[in-house]
């Protein structure tokens, strides 16, 4: 069992549900509005459902350039999507604001959300300059909010950034754990879609035993019986897509074959 919410099951696939560009982002369809992220959000949760995917958790992916902290107009709009949304959900659900741990805890908190992902430890230079998250912040902020219960998924090594720390992965992964209360450890590929270190995940999941290890990127298909040989699950987003492309809307059919080969799996 990997959380209480995944029941009896011992290997987990949780599922992005990419959520249109929100207001004040570049991208975002002032003429759809919310109206039209809800429906392509429920849209693609329905094919994950149908699919048969353990969780979904919702994210922003699309409100590039990246920020580090929500604006109020992001926040409002992720919340009142991910209620809008929550109605129809079978599984259990997780959001992630990037990259902004507070936001991503203060939206799962008043949601309901059984867990959350962010980048929570270390120091990067990234695409959006240093990045330096607050994990204190964020722990006490879902303390203050009375939802210990909900999960707080580590991503270790960021998309889109190179750690300036120098410890092992797997060094930094167990720290994650002892000193910053991780409930779940990720090992992410360079970008969103890519494929994590096999080497790396294997070091963290050889030294990490007391919370769950997942691959966060680029699962797909061919790999995810290497990956589940070591992982506790896996977080796709890329690989459901149509063609493959992150950009794309879910494409049911690939997230059945997916499924189907996971099933032999576990």
């Amino acid at each position: 069992m990997v959380f209480d919410f995944f029941g009896v099951k011992k290997k987990v696939v949780i599922a992005m549900a990419h959520i249109g560009a929100l207001p004040g982002s570049p991208a975002y369809d002032v003429a759809g509005g919310l109206n039209k992220l809800v429906d392509d959000a429920l849209s693609d949760v329905e094919k994950l459902q149908a699919g048969g995917v353990d969780a979904i958790m919702f994210g922003n992916e699309n409100d590039r350039p990246y920020v580090f902290q929500a604006p109020p107009e992001g926040l409002a709009a992720m919340t009142s999507i991910v209620e809008r949304v929550k109605p129809h959900l079978t599984v259990p659900f997780g959001v992630n604001y990037l990259w902004d741990p507070s936001a991503s805890v203060a939206i799962g908190a008043v949601t309901g959300a059984s867990f959350v992902r962010e980048i929570f430890t270390g120091v990067f230079a990234s695409d959006m300059g240093i990045w330096q998250p607050d994990c204190a912040k964020a722990a006490r902020l879902r303390r203050s909010l009375g939802r210990d219960d909900m999960k707080m998924l580590f991503n270790i090594n960021a998309e889109f950034a190179h750690s300036l720390d120098q410890r092992p992965i797997e060094l930094r992964a167990k720290s994650a754990v002892f000193s910053s209360l991780a409930d779940a450890i990720l090992v992410s590929g360079p970008l969103t879609g890519q494929a994590v270190d096999q080497s790396d995940l294997r070091r963290v999941c050889e030294t990490v035993k007391d919370v769950p290890v997942f691959a966060n990127t680029g699962v797909n298909k061919d790999n995810v019986r290497d990956i589940l040989s070591v992982a506790s699950g896996v977080i796709i987003g890329t690989h459901f897509k149509v063609d493959g492309n992150t950009w794309n809307p879910v494409d049911r059919d690939r997230v059945k074959r997916f499924m189907e080969t996971v099933e032999t799996l576990r």
